[in-house]
């Protein structure tokens, strides 16, 4: 066997930059993702939540709804992750979620989709090199109805000068 000559696998830097982000700007996240039932049930299974309404499509429907609920942190999670490419890929700690509203359930076979729009982008006082940024994400169904929205906070490093 040879040896690897790493230099021809040039590593490519992803994702956008303090710089890339201002006030005001909307962001639409890439195509969505349709959330099926085994998606459901192994995301609340793995996560120890055996609440029967995303578990139990008769126990749903005995409370009004045609199909199991999709657990809704598996709702968030996956509006995150698709997030993450226009957002955060290009690292940073992530600072936290508020505000997490859930509007309205999501079943299997609903489609998401999602768009962030920058509330804050502030330099970094006590890290050199980075900036906070603040998005507001919104997350829609197939029928462009409002499912779940909220604020995100992630540092992000400046472009170097």
């Amino acid at each position: 066997m040879s040896d690897l000559d790493l230099s021809s696998f040039p590593l490519v830097a992803k994702g956008n930059k303090f710089e890339d982000f201002s006030v005001g700007q909307v962001l639409t996240h890439h195509w969505g993702r349709t959330i099926t039932a085994g998606d459901n049930a192994i995301f609340s299974t793995a996560m120890c939540n055996w609440n029967p309404m995303h578990l139990n499509v008769e126990f749903a429907r005995a409370h009004g709804h045609p199909d199991v609920v999709v657990n809704p942190m598996l709702v968030l999670c996956t509006v995150v992750g698709m997030s993450v490419e226009d957002l955060s890929e290009a690292g940073g700690p992530f600072l936290g979620v508020e505000d997490c509203t859930f509007h309205r359930p999501l079943h299997p076979g609903d489609t998401l989709t999602a768009r962030s729009t920058v509330v804050d982008a502030r330099t970094s006082e006590s890290r050199k090199g980075t900036g906070i940024v603040t998005w507001h994400t919104e997350a829609y169904n197939q029928r462009d109805e409002l499912v779940v929205d909220y604020r995100r906070t992630n540092l992000v490093a400046r472009r170097e000068r």
